[in-house]
């Protein structure tokens, strides 16, 4: 039985091949993949996992992170995991804790903490690139941006929001474009991040370094003139005093 379970465990690692090795001869990323083995070897009810992808490189913490996922469904023991990859924890968490200097900040679902974080803390922290947050004055449903630029929208006039307060925009609900029209802004490129099919732009807007997420459908490059379309359906409101969600 140890036979079997040490290899069934090795075979997941993808440790088989180092087996006859001494510790001494392991990388640091082959000794954390070992210390999960004794962890899966034991069958616990309780695993508590500290890290324990940090050391891998890019490919192997993927892969790792869909093993560990399939290990849990497997087992059905509870997983306490702590990490600073929010990745990891939004693909591989039933329940988050985003805790920030050891006191806790929200508790939820990954898509209930990404969909309404409750502090501007939670959504800068969760979130790739992380959510762009603005400090904004307000009056009848029209919000105003700090270097003069407006945003009307009617739906606001139901909200009841202060005259100041801190205005949350994910990157993903932000479209560069060379088009312009009526709801568009003109802006200029700092920097345009291609990582294959989308490019992190960044633009000077609302008096900060204003993160997009856009498809590749055109070449976009920095100092190019173009246009930001924000969807005024997906805006966050944060209190500019508590930080807290409104």
């Amino acid at each position: 039985e140890i036979v079997e379970r040490v290899l069934n465990a090795a075979k997941i690692l993808g440790l088989e091949e180092l087996l006859d090795r001494k510790p001494k001869a392991l990388s640091g990323g082959q000794r954390q993949r070992v210390a999960l083995g004794r962890a899966i070897v034991r069958n616990a009810k309780v695993f508590l996992m500290d890290e324990p992808l940090s050391n891998l490189d890019a490919k192997l913490r993927v892969q790792m992170r869909a093993e560990i996922i399939k290990l849990h469904d497997e087992l059905k023991a509870t997983t306490i995991y702590v990490t600073h990859d929010q990745t990891e924890a939004m693909t591989m968490a039933s329940r988050i804790v985003v805790m920030n200097k050891g006191y806790i900040q929200q508790i939820g679902t990954p898509i209930e903490v990404y969909n309404k974080p409750a502090n501007t803390f939670v959504a800068s922290f969760i979130g790739a690139p992380a959510m762009n947050l603005l400090n904004v004055t307000y009056k009848d449903g029209v919000i105003t941006f700090s270097d003069g630029n407006t945003l009307p929208t009617h739906y606001l006039k139901e909200k009841d929001l202060p005259e100041e307060f801190i205005l949350g925009i994910r990157p993903e609900n932000i479209k560069t474009t060379f088009k312009e029209d009526k709801d568009s802004y003109p802006v200029e490129i700092q920097v345009a991040e291609l990582l294959g099919r989308e490019y992190y732009v960044h633009t000077l807007f609302g008096g900060i370094d204003l993160v997009s997420n856009t498809e590749v459908n055109e070449k976009l490059s920095m100092h190019d003139k173009c246009f930001i379309k924000i969807d005024k359906e997906k805006l966050h409101f944060f209190n500019k005093d508590t930080q807290m969600r409104i």
